[in-house]
Formats: C-alpha cells, sequence, structure tokens
C-alpha cells in the first residue's frame, strides 16, 4: 500500500468507530439556578476617588464652581456636580489635543486672575451674584472671539454634554419615570 492510499484509508475510516464508547463517561447532574454564586460587582470609581489627569487642583476647583453655575441641578436632574462633569472633563482634556488644553488651562486661569482683580476673592469662594458678572460675556452676542468667552462658550457646551450624557442623569430620568433614551449609554468616571 503506498503511502496516499494509507492516508485516504485513515482520512476514511469514521471517527465514531475509533473512539472508546461515550456513555462509559459519568453523567453530572447540572445545579439549580438558585445555587450558583452571586458575585457583588461595582465600577472602579464607586469604590475610589478618580485621579487627577490634567487640571492643577485650583483649576479643577474653577471647573467644579464653573459646573454649578452653568449647570445647575433641577427638580428631576442632577447639576455638573452631581454628575462629576468637571472630572470626566479633566480626563477628556487630557486626551485632547494641544489647542483645547491651552484654551481651558488659559481661560481658568483668566476666570481666577479676574475674580482676584475684581472681587479680591478666589472664583470658587465668589457668590452667585459676583460669578454672574463675570460670566456676562455668555449674554453679550457675538463675544466669542474674546479669550475669556471663548472659553466660557467651549466649556459651557463640554459640562452640558458631560452632564446630560452621565449616568447620574439617566438614572434620575428613569426614576422620575420619563424614558432615558440611550440607557446604558454613559461615559464611566475616570478609571
Amino acid at each position: 500500500m503506498k503511502r496516499r492510499q494509507a492516508i485516504q484509508a485513515i482520512l476514511g475510516t469514521p471517527i465514531l468507530t475509533a473512539l472508546p464508547a461515550a456513555s462509559a463517561a459519568p453523567q453530572q447532574t447540572p445545579r439549580p439556578a438558585n445555587d450558583l454564586p452571586k458575585l457583588a460587582t461595582t465600577v472602579a470609581d464607586a469604590a475610589a476617588d478618580a485621579e487627577r489627569q490634567f487640571f492643577t487642583p485650583q483649576q479643577l476647583a474653577v471647573l467644579r464652581r464653573l459646573g454649578d453655575l452653568l449647570v445647575p441641578a433641577g427638580e428631576n436632574r442632577p447639576g455638573a456636580s452631581d454628575a462629576h462633569a468637571a472630572e470626566f472633563l479633566d480626563f477628556l482634556l487630557a486626551q485632547s489635543g494641544h489647542a483645547r488644553q491651552v484654551l481651558y488651562s488659559n481661560g481658568l486661569d483668566r476666570l481666577q486672575l479676574e475674580s482676584g482683580r475684581r472681587f479680591n476673592r478666589r472664583f470658587e469662594d465668589l457668590t452667585a451674584e459676583q460669578a454672574g458678572e463675570l460670566l456676562t460675556r455668555l449674554q453679550t452676542p457675538l463675544s466669542y472671539r474674546a479669550p475669556l468667552a471663548e472659553f466660557l462658550w467651549a466649556a459651557r457646551g463640554d459640562l452640558l454634554a458631560a452632564t446630560f450624557n452621565s449616568r447620574e442623569y439617566a438614572a434620575a430620568q428613569t426614576a422620575a419615570g420619563r424614558r432615558a433614551g440611550g440607557l446604558g449609554t454613559y461615559w464611566y468616571p475616570i478609571e
């Protein structure tokens, strides 16, 4: 018999005849569903604080206060601070381009400088009325080319987006009986 014919003969034999009987293996009884172990899981940031990535501690404090002023909590929705929008933007800007990073760094520093110059206080310590005077640039039309105004418009949009796309916002909408479109597509805090 040639090698080719031997390989064809081996490949042609049924495999089941070459294997030992399958009935000899002991059968396992399935465990009831309530016997399976339950594992508790959690998101990493539910157990620990997020690590600061881009902003200085002072800049992050200014951004948190700015978020409280621009996206306050409502009756059935969390505000920017409840949704941890500043922490998310800290993560996002660490991954963003240089121009966006410069816009935020300079804008937050400028807000702090303006606050000290006009009210002799840090921005995060200003009252809502005092901070409102600094944020009037958001209300003047076509002022978006001024450096501080450009930053304020960008920060407002980013804080709104981070708040409305957070897990806390989706949970609040569901609890209020509203259908939270896109539920499950929110961002998780920084891991």
